[in-house]
């Protein structure tokens, strides 16, 4: 096996140790990862690691700002990976060293290393020999390849994993300091709006654009092709040359887009590539006394970022510079070379905080249209933050999909045979992954690029739209089929758990409808099928947690079960929700049990588990973007409703630790789960069943016939 096969994913990609690593003589030790902090906490965890495996104090670690110039590339930050890619590289890096250090450390000394010891960075010996990795601190023994065969500490000798510790990004946040991208400050500062098309797909057909230029405060109007801007002294004067700018523009004829009301027909109406995900024949096959055929849907989903895309731009030459809150900075590096014919190398592209975006919303675009306009201004920095209606109608949306399903029953209504489709657009339109830039406003330069339709990432890295399509449970014989949609008038890209939310809402839903059918304890009936041992064990954590057994009948009051395993390979997850139905459906309960391997830290993990349970009851019960047949028409929170604070759920979360299992992402499990757990306690309350989501009351009164 070669050497780039044994090391941890991301550290074989990025072998250098010095790039990852940097032991200072002031006492500091210097962190430098290709993960950025996106609300999720990933940097406290990287923090607790390396503190842990160099055996010094937490306090003494310092997270450099990833940046194209120096962090190793860790590709996007994405699909609840990084601790276990990030994060495991972080470790290796850090074991070895500290190693390397004992070693040199040992020689100085004239005494073996195994008899050193470490505590806070201070090395000590036999006979009272005292040194330390800040006096023996040299830049040189790190400039090399990592190893193959370091050896990290043992489960038991780490201080700091399974711990919980402060986030080391909150308190900035807390106390109003500036922290996001929308704070920073530069010398020169210059504003900069961009004018979005008045469809999509429209054109620029004509522009007097004489008025804007003369306008108070205007820099310069900027046009390429069907690209129209403005640079600005201040964020009012942008903001009110683009509102006139609107006016100065003709636009042609844009895409057309589905009609709202007939979505899923709609998905199954078009062009299509088709694969088979899995497939199973049963070792003996059975007869089918009766088949079950349902179908699900989910809409398309927004963003909806609290903040909306900013970045800051300044065109250089022989560099530009950019600072973006793009999940993957070496990616939209990679795309602004091709986009604007330059060496990727003379470009730096550095990573600040944005509001937390799940996926891929406008931080990406903003990041182009903030170059674009930079352009036009050489040497000075030009910020864009979008409006609020551009980051609602303009980020990629996440897909809609339609979902059918069957289950073959034999005589004793127990199933033998299992059938999934679905319908979508793919999942992933980010930058760096094609030879064509998918950056928004690459389609609009005057020498226009492709409009690329969004693909699935590869079965190996979990899919898109067929990501958790396969059942985790013991049916004798299934066909997975995923038909991803070759047009895509409405624009769609990486959210949240790509497709795995819709799949497991559709999936255990189902699974629910044939327990009904036999008069079977849903969880009895899941627990038949489960020969996975964790995954019996977090089921039967949140139904003894939440008194499944026990639940007595109220009026009104539902109770439902939802469960998967996140891309059928990471992080188990079982969620009981406990609902009630008045004029709204109200999710009063959430109890979660959840399997991540090893925890590194606990507060984390529930935090990510939290919050995913959160957001998945928003989508559950209120989002849906809304669009006629030329626009998106949520554009504000009053016409794109997400959950409010007051009808957040009490939320339980019960880690099933695994100290010497392998690290699983948190941050997408819970999603699937508690939409499914929510439509099952619907049910329970209301004796309905709503398969298209959003379940709101009208899809409720809908569904009771």
């Amino acid at each position: 096996m070669s050497q780039a096969a044994q090391l941890p994913r991301n550290l074989a990609g990025n072998p250098r140790l010095s790039q990852w690593l940097r032991i200072r003589a002031d006492g500091v030790v210097e962190v430098s990862p290709g993960k950025v902090e996106i609300g999720q906490g990933i940097l406290t965890v990287l923090t607790q690691i390396a503190a842990d495996e160099l055996d010094v104090g937490i306090e003494r670690v310092r997270m450099l700002t990833a940046s194209t110039a120096h962090s190793p590339n860790e590709a996007v930050t994405a699909g609840s990976l990084s601790v276990q890619d990030s994060g495991m590289a972080l470790r290796h890096v850090c074991a070895e060293a500290r190693a390397i250090y004992l070693a040199v450390a040992a020689e100085r000394l004239g005494v073996a290393a195994e008899t050193l010891a470490v505590d806070d960075g201070a090395i000590a010996g036999p006979g009272n020999l005292r040194t330390s990795y800040w006096e023996l601190a040299d830049d040189a023994l790190l400039a090399r390849n990592a190893s193959v065969g370091v050896a990290c500490k043992p489960v038991a000798a780490r201080r700091l994993a399974g711990q919980g510790v402060a986030r080391i990004d909150l308190a900035d946040k807390v106390f109003g300091r500036p922290r996001f991208i929308h704070d920073h400050a530069f010398d020169g500062l210059l504003h900069g709006r961009a004018l979005r098309p008045a469809a999509p797909g429209a054109t620029l057909l004509a522009l007097d654009a004489s008025s804007v230029e003369t306008m108070p405060g205007v820099v310069a109007v900027v046009r390429d092709g069907s690209f129209l801007g403005v640079v600005a002294e201040t964020e009012p004067a942008a903001a009110a040359a683009v509102a006139r700018l609107a006016g100065a523009a003709t636009w042609g004829p844009g895409f057309e887009l589905p009609d709202e009301t007939q979505l899923a027909d709609w998905l199954r109406s078009r062009p299509v590539e088709t694969t088979t995900v899995d497939k199973r024949d049963a070792a003996t096959p059975a007869a089918a006394a009766r088949t079950l055929r349902r179908s699900y849907t989910r809409p398309f989903l927004a963003h909806a970022s609290a903040a909306p895309s900013c970045a800051v731009a300044r065109w250089g030459e022989p560099m530009l510079e950019v600072w973006t809150h793009s999940q993957g900075i070496f990616n939209v590096r990679a795309d602004l070379a091709v986009a604007l014919a330059r060496a990727p190398e003379s470009i730096v592209v550095e990573h600040a905080e944005g509001a937390g975006c799940y996926g891929q919303n406008g931080a990406d675009d903003a990041a182009f249209d903030a170059v674009l306009l930079a352009r036009a201004v050489p040497g000075l920095p030009v910020r864009v933050q979008w409006s609020r209606a551009d980051e609602m109608t303009w980020s990629p949306l996440g897909a809609a999909m339609a979902i059918d399903l069957e289950a073959d029953l034999d005589a004793q209504g127990d199933v033998v045979g299992w059938r999934h489709q679905v319908w979508s657009n793919g999942h992933v339109s980010r930058p760096g992954r094609a030879k064509t830039p998918t950056l928004l406003a690459a389609s609009q330069l005057a020498k226009p690029f492709e409009r690329l339709i969004a693909t699935n990432p590869p079965a190996a890295m979990g899919g898109g739209a067929e990501r958790n399509a396969v059942p985790l449970y013991d049916f004798p014989a299934w066909h997975i089929i995923c038909h991803r949609l070759l047009d895509m008038p409405i624009r769609t890209g990486s959210l949240r758990t790509l497709g795995a939310f819709a799949n497991v809402f559709a999936l255990e839903s189902f699974v629910d409808e044939i327990a009904a059918e036999r008069g079977e304890d849903p969880l009895a009936f899941r627990l038949r099928h489960l020969a996975d041992a964790r995954a019996r064990a977090v089921l039967e954590a949140a139904a003894r947690r939440a008194g499944w057994l026990g639940r007595a009948r109220r009026e009104g009051v539902g109770h439902g079960l939802g469960f998967s395993r996140y891309k059928n390979t990471g992080a188990y997850c079982a969620v009981v929700a406990e609902v009630e139905g008045a004029a709204d459906i109200r999710v009063r309960r959430l109890v979660i049990a959840v399997d991540v391997g090893e925890v590194i830290n606990p507060d984390g993990v529930v935090n990510q588990i939290e919050g995913g349970a959160v957001q998945a009851t928003s989508w559950t019960l209120k989002e849906a973007v809304r669009f006629d047949r030329t626009r998106i028409l949520s554009d504000s929170w009053e016409t794109y409703p997400i959950l409010r604070f007051s009808q957040v759920p009490a939320v339980e979360v019960e880690i099933l630790a695994h100290p010497t299992e392998p690290v699983m992402g948190a941050g997408e499990a819970a999603h699937g789960p508690t939409a499914a757990a929510i439509a099952n306690a619907v049910f329970d309350a209301l004796g309905v069943r709503v398969r298209d989501l959003p379940i709101t009351r009208e899809r409720i009164v809908a569904a009771m016939g």
